[in-house]
Formats: C-alpha cells, structure tokens, sequence
C-alpha cells in the first residue's frame, strides 16, 4: 500500500513538507518500503488518508534516504512515525520515555485516527505536547537504545 502514499526522497523534500504544511498535522512515516511491519502501517495510513484530509497530510519517508532526518530524530526502530504542526514538532506521550515519535504500527485504523484529532485539536489550542488517547495495550512496547553515551 505504501505506492498510494506520496514519498519524499531528500533532505530538501523534507524540509520543504515541514515548511509548507499549514493549518494540518504533518504525518511522516520513517521506515522502509521492503518492511512487514512498515507495510501494515501503510496500509493503515492509506486507508485513512481520506478521511484524515482536512486535518492531516501524509508522507512517506526511507530511512536510507534522509540520514540527516534519522538521526535527529533517533529512528533506531522502524517505522517510527513523527508530527508536526505548522512547522513546530509535536510530541506525544504515549506512556513511554520517548515523547517525540511512535515506534511501531497501530493496532487499528482508529487508533491512528484518534491520535491525529488530538494532535490537532491540540496543536489549534497551542499545545506542543498532548496525551495519547489510544489504549496502553495497543502501543508497542520497547526498550530505548542509548548509543555512545
């Protein structure tokens, strides 16, 4: 599914989603084409697409293709996904240490829907970090991986 989702190839492209997406939640999907587990996310992203348009705006990333963005973002799993809202990186927490991206994919459609409504309700009250409303059980769990500390 991930060939009905557009992609963005490099640095520019990137920078150029995170500048120019207004008034939306930039969704942005770091993993790889080839992957199982990035291909179930895929499908969910796809399948929502439409009916997240007047709120959010998808695009997919390789990891391989933007090594800048990986490693500022430390996308030591994939997929990780990202947010953004006008510009601004928006956090979320899910429970976990890390509040700045979700690892893994999402149990089901709605999840993903109901985290992007909060994401911009929140983002339109000015709110750089909103609470997670999808189950605890739904979110994958892992271990953080701290390299060259």
């Amino acid at each position: 599914m991930s060939f009905l989702l557009p992609k963005l190839t490099c640095k520019r492209e990137v920078d150029q989603a995170i500048k120019s997406v207004a008034e939306k939640v930039l969704v942005l999907r770091f993993g790889r084409d080839n992957d199982a587990v990035c291909l179930q996310l895929d499908d969910i992203l796809a399948k929502t697409a439409h009916d997240l348009s007047k709120m959010a705006v998808i695009y997919l990333v390789d990891v391989n293709d933007v090594p800048v963005y990986t490693q500022y973002f430390d996308i030591s799993y994939i997929p990780s996904t990202v947010f953004f809202f006008n510009g601004q990186h928006m956090k979320v927490d899910y429970g976990s240490p890390d509040h700045t991206k979700f690892v893994g994919s999402f149990k089901t459609k709605q999840d993903f829907i109901d985290l992007i409504e909060v994401i911009y309700r929140g983002a339109m009250r000015g709110k750089l970090i909103v609470r997670s409303p999808i189950d605890p059980n739904n979110i994958p769990k892992y271990d953080l991986l701290y390299q060259g500390i």
